[in-house]
């Protein structure tokens, strides 16, 4: 269904080096990568996430609305992704915790100003 999701940016390295700190605790690396972008996949690679310079070479802009999803294993890897990307300079949308029943998420903002989300479902 979705082969893959990319991000803007408009600093190819400093998000990268976000993204491969981050992403290394899904056990995620990177699967692609030429000089205007760079993707992570799992074993399976799909899907993959990637970010990418404009190609419009307009400023990278965060959509109203839009928000990337990680799915984590537990509840523990949720607060880990959730903790490693606000010690990499992210920024706090929602605290890890229960939103829904068996639903276990927490929000933040990525260097560019992207929404992320990482949860876990089935959660006790």
């Amino acid at each position: 269904m979705i082969g893959y999701i990319t991000l803007g940016t408009d600093n190819l390295n400093q998000d990268a080096n976000f993204y491969d700190s981050l992403l290394e605790l899904l056990d995620a690396k990177r699967v692609m990568q030429a000089d205007d972008f760079i993707a992570w996949g799992t074993h399976e690679q799909q899907p993959m996430f990637s970010i990418h310079l404009p190609a419009d070479g307009q400023p990278a802009s965060v959509g109203n609305g839009v928000m990337i999803a990680l799915k984590a294993k537990n509840t523990e890897q949720v607060k880990s992704l959730y903790d490693k990307a606000l010690l990499l300079g992210a920024i706090d949308e929602g605290k890890p915790g229960f939103r829904a029943e068996g639903f276990y998420a927490a929000y933040f903002r990525d260097l560019s100003g992207n929404k992320l989300n990482v949860h876990c479902l089935g959660a006790a």
